[in-house]
């Protein structure tokens, strides 16, 4: 039988309630590190991370109307309104008028607002990129997995069909 207090795979299922505490600690600075890279290019245009969740799902569901970006960002319909309108004055993101439904509004990000996007995510894909090649493949789905394993099953659900949408 493996040792428990060892740190390889093999224990996973006898964590101790020190090893789970460091492993949240460990998410808490992994996050801080993420997050480092966007947030000082967010502080140079006076937006926060909120404006950058935004952005990242505008631009993974082009179109996507404002209930739906509610349901995925889970905040209050008062707070992303607050974003959206900075981001719309400032021309990053534009708002359409349903076909179907015109009380819908669908949102997509301008040249603009990809471009800014996309220097977010270039910049977290960076640390990312270079996290997996360290961790390696086998380390890389574990991650995935355990990551999908804490999310609760609606957002594992939102979680999918994001996914199937880029296939």
């Amino acid at each position: 039988m493996a040792d428990p207090n060892s740190s390889s795979g093999e224990t996973l299922l006898f964590l101790t309630d020190e090893q789970l505490r460091q492993g949240a600690e460990a998410m808490f600075f992994a996050y801080r590190g993420f997050t480092a890279d966007p947030d000082r290019i967010l502080a140079g245009l006076s937006y926060g991370r909120a404006h950058h969740r935004a952005l990242h799902f505008i631009h993974a569901a082009p179109g996507t109307t404002v209930n739906n970006l509610l349901n995925t960002l889970g905040v209050t319909k008062q707070s992303l309104n607050r974003v959206l309108r900075t981001m719309i004055d400032d021309g990053l993101v534009e708002s359409k008028v349903g076909r179907n439904d015109r009380r819908e509004r669908h949102l997509h990000l301008t040249e603009e607002g990809n471009a800014l996007e996309r220097q977010l995510s270039d910049a977290q894909r960076a640390r990312m990129r270079a996290a997996y090649k360290q961790a390696g493949p086998e380390a890389v789905a574990g991650f995935r997995k355990v990551l999908e394993s804490m999310m609760d099953p609606e957002m594992r659900r939102q979680y999918q069909r994001l996914r199937e949408g880029r296939s």
